[in-house]
């Protein structure tokens, strides 16, 4: 489910099955050209659905985070966001990236998903594989 799809009413009785926080960051620097961010966007997009299509009732995917950089302060706010996302409820933050490169290491999270170095999509028997070895832990 996508965050803004859970009114306020509901999110007492749908907390306990929804304990996984999808958090994508698209990991664009400000460069890109109109086009290019297009195809950051769709990479995500299609990454994002490997994990909120088969998991949708347990997943809530969370506002993206478009720019990053390359100090060490945006890993410290990225690592700061997955805390807080733990203490609001969840138990698991899974990351996904657009970008293959990108290396934030984030201790908070659970679980990074992102293209490989050649810049291929995971396939979804690994992604389905990793998201239950993450429950079953």
């Amino acid at each position: 489910m996508k965050f803004s799809e859970i009114e306020k009413e509901q999110w007492d009785e749908l907390r306990p099955y929804l304990d996984t926080c999808l958090l994508p960051v698209t990991g664009m620097d400000g460069s890109e050209q109109p086009y290019e961010a297009t195809e950051w966007l769709e990479r995500l997009r299609d990454i994002m659905d490997l994990v909120e299509i088969p998991f949708k009732g347990r997943v809530v995917t969370y506002p993206a985070c478009h720019y990053v950089t390359s100090s060490g302060s945006f890993s410290e706010s990225l690592n700061a966001m997955c805390a807080a996302l733990k203490r609001s409820g969840f138990k698991y933050v899974v990351l996904v990236s657009a970008n293959p490169s990108l290396d934030l290491g984030c201790e908070a999270a659970d679980l990074w998903i992102r293209p490989d170095e050649e810049g291929n999509i995971p396939e979804q028997a690994f992604v389905s594989h990793e998201i239950r070895l993450l429950w079953q832990s």
